[in-house]
């Protein structure tokens, strides 16, 4: 049973991956892939994979979006967002709730719903998703003028705590728990201990991250993985926002300078791509398509009257003010607001805490989801075009911990043997090529920072930068030499393989090699090939 359990994953990533070339070609949003075919898997065949436990959904997603908003804060640059920083965290606070009023307005009135339940969808979908919005940008490199890039980062990325506490008010007001005294707590603990206790998480670990030297490799991406658990843990056990502080701690951490970063940045890409993915597929494993059609008319009318109403109401209130946004701009914001996995979690979250709705809002979110990345994911190049917000020159990417402005440097060195053409020679001697820099040379005890004038002696170790160079059709791989090994006892020259031996790991003894060093049995090779 459990090996069928594991072809039937195979069968899903494997799919999904084949899903994520056809939707990147078409200029849809990759997670929507996923969402259908959850749908798919949970819906069609012989043995649908059928799922009805919204609980253990719920329980989940809440997991995922912990490292969803995690990632969102640590992976945006500072630098980047800072000169929008201000007009960006008005429209994921009072933004978010102008859309929830205005959308609650609207169901109350149009749909005959009443105000609490109205007011529940609005909070549910108030929020934007960064992930769907960023999958078409990044996907499309398509660069913005005048700092949307960054402003759409930080609003999409840090919107879900407000959304998320809109809703948790509304679930209580709907059970009949809530009073104003109440209410007034919970906003003030939200806010109050999710943002104190994510500062003070993330100065911690900063700290720790810059004093402790982690000697087996790993561990300080295992640190990292449990500091964005805490930050949401912690300040959820006293009432705080968990999703708040998540992101405060990492847009604190992401732009603080530590060794090893890199590989987190790496890490944290790869695991919240994977916990979208378990999210936008678990959704559509709930999903019927009869309660979906059900739902389609309302959904339909709500969606339209966010892109119309609700959140350009919401933009243009805002930012117009400051007077530098031309309306293009505002518009394209406006049209950017996807909704995403946030909306529907929060919709779980509804359904499962509250009782005798008179709609199904599960199903409604679903398909205002749906529509949202579908259709209006996939317009956004050709309403930025059509603006004229497109930028040749600007690079979406900079908005981002895992882009590098500089190119990446590699050190090395030289030891200055006998008889070596460098020793007694000046470094404006060598003619060096012009991507090559001597940095340092190293002669006994002391440490030479070298000009042109600097001679260079037998015995002095030359420390070389030059431009990495990093190329996937290039890799290493590691051969031992053994007594039936056919080059085994003759020179470099001589070896009949297809690569370039690079070092000969002699015992304790690395040999940078040249076509006369002899290959003797028990040598480890490091050889260069090609793929």
């Amino acid at each position: 049973m459990v090996s069928l359990f594991l072809i039937f994953i195979v069968v899903v990533i494997l799919t999904c991956v084949w899903l994520n070339n056809i939707s990147s070609r078409i200029g849809v949003p990759t997670l929507l892939a996923f969402i259908v075919l959850g749908i798919v898997c949970g819906n069609v065949g012989a043995i649908p994979v059928y799922l009805d436990n919204h609980d253990f959904a719920k329980d989940i997603c809440t997991m995922a979006l912990i490292f969803i908003m995690f990632y969102g804060g640590f992976g945006t640059r500072w630098e980047s967002v800072k000169p929008v920083v201000r007009e960006s965290v008005l429209l994921a606070s009072f933004g978010v709730l102008v859309t929830a009023g205005l959308t609650g307005t609207f169901c109350h009135y149009a749909l005959r719903w009443g105000w609490a339940e109205s007011f529940l969808v609005g909070a549910v979908v108030s929020s934007t998703d960064a992930a769907s919005v960023f999958s078409i940008l990044r996907g499309k490199k398509l660069g913005l003028k005048n700092n949307t890039a960054p402003m759409l980062e930080i609003e999409s990325g840090s919107n879900d705590p407000a959304s998320y506490m809109l809703t948790a008010i509304m679930i209580s007001v709907l059970n009949g728990t809530a009073s104003g005294w109440s209410l007034l707590w919970m906003v003030v603990a939200q806010i109050a201990f999710g943002a104190g206790l994510g500062f003070i998480i993330a100065k911690l670990a900063c700290y720790v991250m810059r004093k402790l030297n982690f000697n087996t490799a790993g561990f300080d991406t295992l640190f990292i993985f449990a500091i964005a658990i805490a930050a949401y843990a912690i300040p959820d056990v006293v009432g705080g926002n968990g999703y708040l502080s998540a992101y405060i701690v990492g847009i604190m951490l992401g732009n603080e300078d530590f060794s090893g970063k890199k590989a987190i940045v790496g890490f944290f890409d790869g695991l919240t791509g994977l916990m979208q993915v378990i999210i936008f597929f678990l959704l559509g494993l709930l999903a019927r398509p009869p309660l979906l059609l059900d739902a389609i008319l309302p959904a339909v009318a709500i969606s339209a009257f966010l892109l119309i109403v609700a959140r350009p109401a919401a933009v243009f209130g805002i930012l117009s003010p400051y007077g530098k946004y031309s309306a293009k701009q505002q518009w394209l914001v406006s049209f950017v607001g996807l909704r995403g996995a946030a909306s529907i979690v929060f919709a779980i979250m509804a359904f499962t805490g509250t009782k005798g709705l008179h709609y199904d809002l599960f199903s409604i979110v679903f398909c205002i989801v749906l529509i949202s990345i579908s259709l209006q994911g996939s317009l956004i190049p050709w309403v930025a075009r059509k603006l004229g917000m497109l930028d040749s020159e600007n690079d979406v990417m900079k908005t981002f911990n895992d882009y590098s402005e500089k190119t990446e440097m590699q050190f090395s060195y030289i030891d200055i043997v006998p008889k070596s053409s460098w020793s007694g020679k000046a470094v404006m001697e060598l003619g060096l090529p012009k991507n090559i820099l001597i940095a340092m040379v190293l002669r006994g005890e002391r440490r030479i920072v070298p000009n042109g004038h600097t001679l260079l002696q037998e015995g002095d170790k030359v420390i070389i930068v030059t431009k990495s160079y990093d190329d996937a059709s290039v890799y290493l791989m590691e051969k031992t030499v053994n007594e039936s090994t056919p080059y085994s006892g003759r020179p470099v020259r001589e070896f009949t393989e297809k690569g370039l031996i690079l070092l000969v790991q002699r015992g304790d003894k690395g040999i940078i090699p040249n076509g006369s060093t002899i290959l003797r049995e028990g040598d480890r090779l490091v050889v260069l090939k090609n793929r």
